[in-house]
């Protein structure tokens, strides 16, 4: 090598920007210098100098160093070629095998580096032993990665679960919207045809009755005509039976036919509020529940019936998302409206199997693990103990003898005054009356352990009009 190139890197490059020499130009002065380089100079120095011994140039365009430059192209070539090498384990410099690894710089060296300066002061291993620490040292670092891949990916399994979810969600509500809306629609054609038919029918009589009348009238008109024909014919007659005639014809007093009242058609009958009234009577067909079931926070567990009213339990999970909002320890679900102020009330039928739990529990608080058990107020029974207890945050429960055993249950929540109240709606026993000062809102707790349904019982509507003085 030191034959093929007897200059050395530095002795090639330029003093001007230190670089290997690309298109070299000679001076006057024999000083080579990179032809862009030079012409960068004259132009920031305002003069020809040559940039290393500030002598003035004769020569505005330089001739190339020729040889230089082909010197240049030769050992860049060089480089290149054992910087390619160098990538397969052997040292670009000294073209000797890579066998150690500086600490220092983070790189692999030769031997031949490590004894020079750049390398002596530094310290050195040996290449496999670089591997294993830099592999342990990737591998602690690649466990944590690992682990938040892992934790990326099933978050994004409940993504697409809750994605899937909310197409099915999406679909079920959408038929249960067309079916009920289907049923309104019935009730109004069934309606429509009903009245229709009341209208036929008035129709039908009011005909009759005219039909009727016509038909006394073409017999009162036949009957004049035939009178009418008499008397022309006798008064043509002879005097005598002219007389006896008129004296029998003016006995006779003619009749005057009378209108019909209440022939027309009662079109108030069947158009006077007629919205109102079909509203009034679609009452008998819609129930409303005070308070309705939120299936995003059931228990997978628990089954919810389709008008969210009924909750009742099973053994089979359900495919759910885990969102925040939804039981995961408890077979509980929620009402799907809270309340901060007023009064509310609502009737549950219980049955009598297995334990349940009715009450509220506060908005915040969080529906994953047991801990939400100690913010509860409510009833429940206990089928282990055959007790029914009542529970309060911070308070060790109550044990309630009813007379008999509980089927329908009452909960009435004054949020205003802090009382929260049980009553046994058959026997219309109070139970039990909680009383706290209320600070947040408040959501119903259903708790269900049988496939015997707790279900929310309807209140009845009426319609009232007021009117206004």
């Amino acid at each position: 090598m030191a034959a093929k190139y007897p200059l050395s890197e530095q002795e090639l490059s330029c003093p001007v920007c230190c670089e290997i020499f690309r298109d070299p130009v000679v001076l006057s002065c024999s000083h080579s210098v990179c032809r862009t380089c030079l012409q960068q100079f004259w132009k920031t120095k305002g003069s020809q100098e040559c940039p290393v011994c500030r002598r003035r140039s004769s020569k505005g365009e330089p001739p190339c160093n020729l040889v230089l430059k082909n010197v240049c192209e030769a050992f860049l070539e060089s480089r290149s070629q054992r910087s390619s090498a160098g990538s397969e384990g052997v040292c670009s410099l000294h073209n000797e095998k890579l066998k150690l690894f500086c600490l220092d710089d983070q790189q692999p060296v030769c031997l031949v580096c490590q004894t020079s300066k750049n390398h002596k002061t530094h310290d050195c291993c040996p290449i496999d032993e670089a591997v294993t620490d830099c592999k342990t040292k990737l591998q602690t670092a690649l466990e944590p990665l690992q682990k938040n891949l892992k934790v990326l990916e099933e978050a994004k399994r409940d993504c697409d679960q809750t994605a899937a979810h909310i197409k099915t969600q999406t679909q079920h509500t959408e038929r249960q919207i067309k079916q009920e809306f289907e049923k309104l629609h019935q009730f109004l054609r069934d309606e429509e045809a009903v009245r229709i038919a009341a209208l036929k029918e008035e129709e039908e009589q009011k005909n009759q009755m005219i039909r009727r009348k016509i038909e006394e009238m073409n017999e009162e008109i036949s009957s004049l005509s035939d009178t009418i024909r008499n008397i022309e014919k006798e008064m043509k007659a002879e005097d005598i039976q002219f007389l006896q005639f008129y004296i029998f014809r003016v006995q006779r007093s003619p009749k005057h036919p009378e209108k019909t009242s209440g022939a027309l058609i009662n079109v108030a009958k069947h158009l006077s509020n007629l919205k109102f009234r079909v509203w009034e009577k679609m009452q008998e067909i819609i129930q409303y529940t005070p308070v309705t079931l939120d299936p995003n926070t059931a228990h997978p567990k628990l089954h919810l019936s389709d008008d969210l009213t009924a909750v009742e339990y099973r053994h089979q999970k359900s495919s759910v998302p885990d969102n925040p909002e939804r039981f995961d320890k408890y077979w509980c679900v929620l009402g799907s409206e809270g309340f901060n102020s007023g009064t509310h009330c609502w009737d549950v039928q219980v049955g009598d199997r297995d334990s349940w739990i009715l009450g509220l529990i506060p908005e915040s608080v969080t529906r994953k693990g047991t801990t939400f058990s100690d913010s509860v107020w409510g009833l429940g029974y206990n089928k282990s103990e055959d007790k029914y207890l009542t529970r309060c945050p911070r308070q060790s429960g109550l044990s309630l003898t009813p007379k008999e055993k509980l089927q329908r249950v009452r909960v009435q929540l004054d949020w205003d005054r802090g009382k929260l109240t049980f009553t046994d709606l058959l026997t219309n026993t109070h139970l039990h009356t909680i009383t706290h000062t209320f600070t947040e809102r408040l959501l119903p707790l259903f708790c269900n352990e049988s496939d015997y349904p707790l279900r929310i019982l309807p209140v009845k509507t009426s319609v009232t009009v007021k009117q206004h003085s």
